[in-house]
């Protein structure tokens, strides 16, 4: 079935990393907003990374987005796709994102997982390389499909995040 990304990105002129995700999941798409499904471990890897409080509420994660300087969106803007699997991805279109890199101060892209990172390499990596300079970093997928990885170790995955702010790359 063809669906269409139903959200706006989430960012701001300080923005300065920008994760992007695969898709919208079926339940994100049903609360109307991104990771949703309480089995992805977004938000918990965001909090553990920044050692900072979990955000609850859809205003308590966008507050927290904008505080930690973090712009989020999906690599496509739509596709066929049915239920939640990337794997069953297919007729993708790339998210256009101009908008945000001309909005906010992007250094750097993550790709949250393989199907971002496809996305990103197949489809955005010359508007990505033209804003940022630099190719996007592929990081594991924080979905519960991806079951290789504790939490634990995607916190110390996804550290290199965090790097980049204590070295300074992003202030």
């Amino acid at each position: 079935m063809s669906q269409t990304h139903p959200f706006k990105p989430i960012f701001d002129e300080n923005s300065k990393i920008l994760i992007l995700g695969s898709f919208p999941s079926v339940v994100s798409r049903k609360f109307g907003f991104y990771y949703a499904n309480p089995q992805n471990r977004f938000w918990q890897v965001l909090a553990g990374i920044l050692n900072a409080p979990l955000p609850e509420s859809i205003d308590e994660k966008i507050k927290f987005l904008l505080a930690y300087r973090i712009a989020i969106y999906d690599a496509a803007i739509s596709c066929e796709i049915k239920g939640s699997s990337d794997a069953k991805m297919t007729a993708v279109e790339p998210a256009n994102l101009e908008p945000i890199f001309s909005g906010a101060r992007v250094v750097q892209v993550f790709a949250n997982g393989g199907k971002a990172h496809e996305i990103c390499e197949k489809y955005l990596k010359n508007q990505i390389l033209n804003a940022t300079g630099k190719e996007p970093i592929k990081l594991p997928s924080t979905s519960p499909a991806n079951a290789n990885f504790s939490l634990e170790r995607l916190v110390q995955e996804w550290l290199s995040v965090v790097d980049m702010l204590k070295d300074g790359e992003l202030v």
